[in-house]
């Protein structure tokens, strides 16, 4: 048997990796700047981290979820203490489109309704409902296609209050800060308004953080920017650092019901333990607080070159779009520069390092990508 072949693949074989470093085969080292699409949230193979899968596992990696599982109940702790939340709870699942999933399925359950409103260029999964809202027709298969998602401009406030007032929509769903559509920050002036209309007629508010999340904005939310609170917050990618996790948080007017919502692995033992090192990492070593520093110090640097048409994100969330197309800078990058950058579109370079980033790899990295424009 061979792999279905999904995806473009750059011939290398990374086997090792450490903080914000990666190594192939032959033993060459790469800095990495790209976290593996924003999931490495602190560091590679993290020795706390090692050490609190390991233990786990060799105690206890799986078992139903029809038991009680006090790592499950510590983590719903720990994380409503570490990103403000207290006053929700926590549902726990596989992966960020299940999160996303999950969000609309529970949102039409509350209010009856089926439309939704999704914005330019968004991505929020490859599942059946998640994919609908995503912004990509080529990814959209005819049995996804179920005319449910009206697609808005991003910050266009005047569209959405029109769209919102019609009383039909079930929910809107938005990235905290965009990343496959490119780094693409949402006003807070529009949250705001997003927010007051959506109490207004009834319509849920559903916050992706799958990729903007866990800290990576310089806030635990990127949507914390904004000062408003959503119904609904999705997350993924840096909850785990790597270990297959994603989680819905769901707002106090939400009233569970037995058989609506549910799950084989999510919330298993061997992925509570790798999300509560990752949040013991997170606090202790004030990762959030260095991706505010280190990815100011980044967006500064990044904007006085002038070969660059512009730089957008916060945090360690990084888009720095070009005129002309990126594929053979990125690549000259890689090849000749060892450092591993993500891509959104065919024009924008997209850096989501791991949040433990250093200055001095910061810099490093600014000194290798002028070698390359």
């Amino acid at each position: 048997m061979k792999l279905f072949d999904v995806y473009p693949l750059f011939d290398i074989n990374i086997v090792k990796g450490r903080g914000c470093h990666v190594w192939d085969e032959q033993g060459t080292e790469y800095l990495d700047l790209y976290g593996g699409h924003a999931v490495i949230s602190i560091g590679h193979s993290h020795p706390h981290y090692v050490e609190m899968i390991s233990k786990q596992v060799a105690q206890l990696g799986f078992y139903s979820n029809s038991v009680i599982n006090k790592l499950q109940q510590q983590l719903a702790e720990r994380l409503g203490h570490a990103c403000g939340y207290e006053d929700y709870a926590l549902f726990l699942i596989n992966s960020g489109a299940e999160a996303n999933e999950n969000a609309l399925k529970l949102a039409s359950f509350q209010n009856g309704r089926t439309r939704v409103v999704s914005f330019g260029k968004a991505f929020h999964g490859r599942t059946s409902l998640a994919v609908e809202v995503t912004d990509n027709p080529k990814i959209i298969a005819p049995i996804n296609d179920n005319k449910h998602t009206t697609y808005l401009p991003l910050n266009d406030t005047e569209a959405m209050q029109a769209e919102l007032r019609k009383g039909d929509v079930c929910a809107v769903i938005i990235e905290g800060i965009q990343g496959i559509g490119g780094i693409r920050v949402p006003d807070p002036s529009f949250m705001q308004a997003l927010r007051e209309e959506c109490t207004r007629t009834g319509t849920i508010l559903i916050l992706d953080e799958i990729q903007s999340g866990y800290g990576r904005s310089g806030r635990f939310f990127a949507h914390q920017w904004t000062d408003i609170r959503p119904d609904l917050i999705t997350v993924a990618k840096g909850i785990g650092n790597g270990f297959p996790m994603g989680a819905l948080l769901v707002s106090p007017m939400f009233t569970p019901v037995y058989g609506q919502l549910g799950t084989t692995f999510g919330g298993n033992h061997l992925a509570c333990a790798a999300a509560l090192a990752v949040l013991d990492v997170i606090e202790g070593e004030g990762l959030i607080e260095n991706a505010a520093r280190v990815g100011a110090h980044l967006l500064e640097e990044l904007k006085k070159l002038p070969q660059i048409k512009e730089v957008r994100g916060r945090g360690l969330m990084i888009g720095v779009e070009f005129e002309q197309p990126i594929k053979e800078l990125r690549s000259r990058l890689l090849h000749e520069q060892k450092v591993f950058t993500g891509v959104s579109g065919t024009n924008v370079i997209r850096l989501l390092p791991p949040l433990c980033l250093t200055m001095d790899e910061a810099d490093t990295f600014l000194e290798r990508f002028a070698k390359v424009l």
